[in-house]
This record gives structure tokens, C-alpha cells and sequence, in this order.
């Protein structure tokens, strides 16, 4: 028969010190683990109050309703414009539905040629097994294209509203806000994880032409790896490869290829040539002709901007 604990005993014992812990009664890793208490950005107290006047002076003298005339006037000739555009809107809506055909009806536009030709002679014309990569890329590559340059100049708009210099007024370069805390388990677990994300976004790349994936599917994955990364070790240790002038340089090779290659596709099948790419052997790697490049130049673009986006939303640079 075991013997009770005295209750000096049981203070010091492990199942003591555990649900103490559990509880939040106690920490084991005070007086052990080295702590510093953070310190306060400069300027960080003149920065709130310059704050605080701004908004007051914004609420004194733009957004008073009661007393701001010119305000009044503009919300109410907002409100009423808004409703005559929805009505508007909903007329017009109403009238294009009415001479759509019937449901059902074989003259619909859904049912024409073009899906068939996609379904019955995809596999044949582009030599990807995925018809859906097909299709982007080579029945509507022109249209991929142009959604490739939308994501470009959509980061270069961002670059030009949100672009701050790194240079303060006294000449020192201040990334405090910047830099994320070192955080030991995050940077462990990204170490793990970033190889296993960017071999997994080349993967599903590189198999856009076999089953699905894609470029702008594979390069989100890379995406999210580098902005994974950067969370974890902040953007000095990032801007060690990628930085402005990688997106650049990068974006601009991915889109002048993609221009290149489809003014060549273009080129010969407006003219009824035949093209010195071969497609290859449906299912194998090296096949579909074009596709496979376009997916990779896809695939640079869709990551690069990713991250742009990242890094310009949090600090207004690379």
C-alpha cells in the first residue's frame, strides 16, 4: 500500500509542477531562458499623437455630416444616382435575358462547335493530356497572355501608390516595423516546409500539360512559399535572392518569351504552316509542344507577383 505524499513532497514533484504549468499558475522557463523586455521604436509617441490630431481634424472638418453642406450634398446625389443606375442596370439585365432562347433549346450558345472541337480534337492539336492546359494555352493563349500582363501592371500600379523610400529624414535606414520577431519554431518549421512547397509549386507546374495544374496554380504555391519564408525570416534574409530587380528581370524574360513563342504559333497557323515544335508523345514529360515552356513562363509570373504584392502591401518595397 503506496504511502500519501506530504504536501511538500507533492509540491516538488513532477505531476505538481506540470498542472501548475497547465493551469497558468506557474512558468518553468522563468530565470532559465534569457528575456529582454522589447523596445519602443523612436518616435513611436509622436507618430500616435500626429495620428490622433490628423483623424480629429478629418472628423472636425470633413466628416462632420450636420454642418459639412457641400458633404450632404454630394452623399445625397451619390444615393440618387446609385438608385438610377441600378435601375438601369436591372432594365437592361431584364432585356438580354429575354431574347436568350430557351432552356433546353439546341440554338443556345452553349451548345456550338467550339466545346466539341476542345473535347474531340484537343488531345490531337495541342498534344496535352490535360484539355484544360490545352485550351489556355494554346486555343486562348492569346487571352493568357493578356491576363499575364494584367498581373504585371497591376503590381507596377501597386509599386507606384504604396512605393516608400528606405531612406528616413535623418539618412538611417529604419525596417523595425518591417522585420518580424524571430520566432525559433517558425523559422524551423519553414525550414522544413519552403523545399517541400517549391518543389511541390515546380510540380504542379511542370505537370500543367498532364493532369491538373498549371502555371497560375503552381506559381501561387511558389508564391506562398516565399511570402511563408519572409514571414519567418524577414526581408534582409529574403532580398538575399529575390529582390526588385529579380521581379523584374524575371517578369520581363517570362512575358517576352510568352510573346515570342505565341507570335510564332500565331504566326505559322494564320498561314497554315507547319511548326518546327514538335508535340511529342502524349503523357510524357517533354510533349504538347509550347505548352509545357508557357506554363513555366506562367508559373515565374504568377510567383514574382505574388510576393511583390506581399512585400508592397507590407512595407512598400522589396
Amino acid at each position: 500500500m503506496s504511502r500519501k505524499k506530504t504536501d511538500e513532497q507533492y509540491n516538488k514533484s513532477f505531476a505538481s509542477r506540470f498542472f501548475r504549468w497547465l493551469n497558468g499558475e506557474e512558468d518553468p522557463y522563468i530565470g532559465v531562458v534569457e528575456m529582454k523586455p522589447q523596445k519602443e521604436p523612436e518616435g513611436i509617441l509622436e507618430a500616435k499623437s500626429r495620428h490622433k490630431e490628423e483623424v480629429f481634424y478629418k472628423i472636425q472638418h470633413i466628416y462632420d455630416i450636420k454642418h459639412n453642406r457641400q458633404y450632404r450634398k454630394f452623399n445625397a446625389l451619390f444615393n440618387f444616382s446609385s438608385i438610377v443606375f441600378c435601375i438601369i442596370l436591372v432594365a437592361v439585365l431584364t432585356m438580354a435575358i429575354s431574347y436568350m432562347p430557351p432552356v433546353g433549346s439546341a440554338d443556345r450558345p452553349v451548345n456550338n462547335e467550339v466545346s466539341l472541337r476542345y473535347i474531340e480534337s484537343g488531345l490531337q492539336e495541342t498534344g496535352a493530356v490535360n484539355i484544360v492546359g490545352g485550351m489556355i494555352l494554346d486555343y486562348r493563349a492569346f487571352d493568357t497572355l493578356g491576363e499575364s500582363h494584367v498581373l504585371f501592371v497591376a503590381t507596377i500600379t501597386v509599386l507606384i501608390l504604396l512605393r516608400r523610400d528606405t531612406q528616413r529624414k535623418d539618412g538611417k535606414v529604419s525596417d523595425y516595423y518591417y522585420e518580424p520577431k524571430d520566432d525559433i519554431v517558425l523559422q524551423m518549421v519553414t525550414k522544413f516546409l519552403m523545399p517541400a512547397i517549391v518543389i511541390f509549386g515546380i510540380y504542379v507546374i511542370l505537370n500543367g500539360h498532364l493532369g491538373p495544374g498549371g502555371g497560375f496554380s503552381g506559381g501561387a504555391v511558389i508564391g506562398a512559399g516565399l511570402i511563408l519564408y519572409q514571414n519567418a525570416f524577414g526581408f534582409r534574409k529574403t532580398g538575399r535572392f529575390f529582390t526588385a530587380g529579380t521581379y523584374k528581370w524575371v517578369s520581363f524574360g517570362a512575358l517576352s518569351f510568352y510573346c515570342l513563342a505565341k507570335s510564332y504559333s500565331f504566326f505559322t497557323g494564320a498561314n497554315h504552316l507547319e511548326s518546327v515544335i514538335p508535340k511529342g508523345t502524349p503523357g510524357d514529360i517533354l510533349s504538347s509542344g509550347l505548352i509545357l515552356p508557357l506554363n513555366i513562363a506562367v508559373g515565374l509570373v504568377v510567383a514574382c507577383t505574388m510576393y511583390a504584392f506581399y512585400a508592397m502591401f507590407r512595407k512598400g518595397g522589396f
